[in-house]
């Protein structure tokens, strides 16, 4: 006759009422609001990240420090933040009250002075009038050319719905058509008032490349060459006496991401024409994003047998969920032990032990403007009972040996036994049994003599049932009883 052991249905919530705890992996993963103005898990939006040629971010993320990445100090802010964004959650906004102006250390692109190399301004902006003579960003200076002053400047403005870029006496040598030190950057693409845009300067100083470009697409550009053309001698960054950077100086509208790199522009995947046919600005990265739980300590021998998950998945987005189980997380990788696809709501069989732990990978939709978002995930498991000990132990003293016996336990799930043995009240630690160390796995019996022990000793015995199912499931121990071995017994 097959037994059927009982098992004790119980469930892990991640997420929901009591929030999300720390995750082991959050890839592209940020926090939003889900269902009952809970947190949810969702996709992070396209927001630029440092890397090692960012020379100053400001994303707005963090209104207590505007500068997010870069050695520059700032000077008057006069930005405010709105939640208005494509990007993360924050962008910052802009009154016409002066904007943000800000001072570049020593060793930053706006900080140096002399020759320098390659740059990219590049921000995303939302204007609320497009106005002419709005003042989106300007530097000037002056450097001393042949003994005199010469007057620098790089400005960015609106002009008839449209951005140019100028600059004036910014690249060391070089003379347009006219024989001037000047040189202008016009957009064709009328902005639209409330619509955000991508805008980027780009300069190579390899190849000579001056290039404006919106939205991915490139606007308007000059070979910074001596005759103006690719492969002609490149004239290079030269600035003078470093000066502060303004940015929406005068400007009425929301701003964000801004971002000075050393090195000319490189176009982000998420701009790429094959994705989805569509140039210029997704909110989300194709390839989604992931998160990993921590493993969860359940107890030995627990079996998951489903998960169910508050998710929202927008038309074309989805959320797919992995779970995997052992006894030791601490030799886990990647990859080990194997993750295992399951889906919400449906059974689960093969995952037990003494660690669970889940994955959810979120993709967004086609076009990249949708997020799916988990909102909380519910575990549920069975855990092994512990048996119950034994509740008559007796032990008799022999000739440096112990017979300990008892009645077996009373509970059908008990498998066998463990005798643990000391030499003090409560500590089990005895070593010097020829059966081996405390607790000696004793199995399925009610007597067992424990030899090798010293005469005119007290030893202190307690006795635990191990489960019928999992041998690493082990009940409380019995009472306690004692002997002490003598040779003349």
């Amino acid at each position: 006759m097959v037994c059927l052991l009982p098992l004790f249905a119980k469930d892990i919530v991640l997420g929901g009422k009591d929030g999300w705890p720390e995750l082991q992996v959050k890839e592209n993963i940020t926090k939003g609001k889900g269902r009952f103005g809970y947190d949810c898990l969702q996709l992070e939006t396209n927001s630029f990240v440092s890397d090692r040629d960012t020379d100053l971010l400001i994303d707005f993320e963090d209104a207590r420090q505007i500068i997010s990445d870069g050695q520059y100090t700032v000077l008057q802010n006069n930005i405010g933040i709105t939640n208005q964004t494509n990007n993360e959650k924050f962008a910052g906004l802009s009154r016409n009250l002066g904007g943000l102006r800000v001072q570049g250390k020593p060793g930053t692109f706006f900080g140096s002075e002399g020759l320098l190399g390659s740059f990219t301004i590049e921000y995303w902006l939302c204007p609320s009038l497009v106005e002419n003579g709005e003042v989106i960003f300007n530097w000037e200076s002056s450097k001393n050319v042949d003994g005199r002053l010469v007057y620098q400047l790089l400005s960015g403005v609106f002009n008839k719905g449209h951005m140019e870029w100028s600059f004036s006496n910014f690249f060391d040598g070089y003379k347009n058509e006219d024989g001037k030190n000047e040189i202008y950057l016009k957009g064709s693409k009328r902005l639209i008032p409330d619509e955000w845009s991508y805008h980027v300067i780009s300069f190579d100083s390899e190849s000579g490349l001056l290039e404006y470009i919106l939205d991915g697409s490139t606007e308007d550009l000059k070979y910074i060459t001596a005759d103006g053309n690719e492969g002609g001698e490149v004239s290079l960054v030269y600035l003078g006496t470093p000066s502060e950077v303004s940015f929406c100086s005068e400007y009425t509208g929301a701003i964000d991401d801004i971002r000075i790199m050393r090195r000319p522009y490189m176009r982000p995947e998420f701009q790429s024409a094959e994705y989805g046919g569509k140039i210029g600005h997704t909110q989300y990265l194709p390839q989604g994003g992931r998160f990993v739980s921590r493993p969860i300590m359940v107890s030995n021998g627990s079996i998951l047998t489903e998960l169910e998950a508050e998710v929202n998945c927008p038309a074309q987005t989805d959320v797919s969920f992995f779970v995997r189980s052992g006894d030791n997380f601490f030799n886990w990788t990647d990859s080990y032990p194997e993750w295992k696809a399951v889906k919400s709501g449906e059974e689960i069989s093969g995952v037990n032990g003494l660690y669970f732990q889940v994955s959810a990978e979120l993709l967004p939709d086609g076009s990249g403007d949708l997020s799916p978002s988990v909102t909380e995930i519910v575990l549920k498991f069975e855990e092994l009972p512990e048996p119950l000990p034994p509740f008559v132990v007796k032990a008799v003293a022999g000739n440096g040996s112990v017979t300990v016996s008892w009645n077996y336990s009373v509970d059908e799930t008990a498998g066998g036994y463990y005798l643990y043995y000391g030499n003090r009240p409560g500590e089990y630690l005895g070593r010097i049994a020829l059966e081996g160390e405390s607790p000696i796995d004793v199995g399925n019996t009610t007597s067992f003599t424990v030899t090798g022990l010293e005469n005119g000793k007290i030893y202190y015995f307690a006795l635990a049932a191990w489960s019928a199912h999992d041998k690493r499931v082990v009940g409380e121990l019995s009472k306690e009883v004692f002997a002490r071995p003598l040779a003349y017994r």
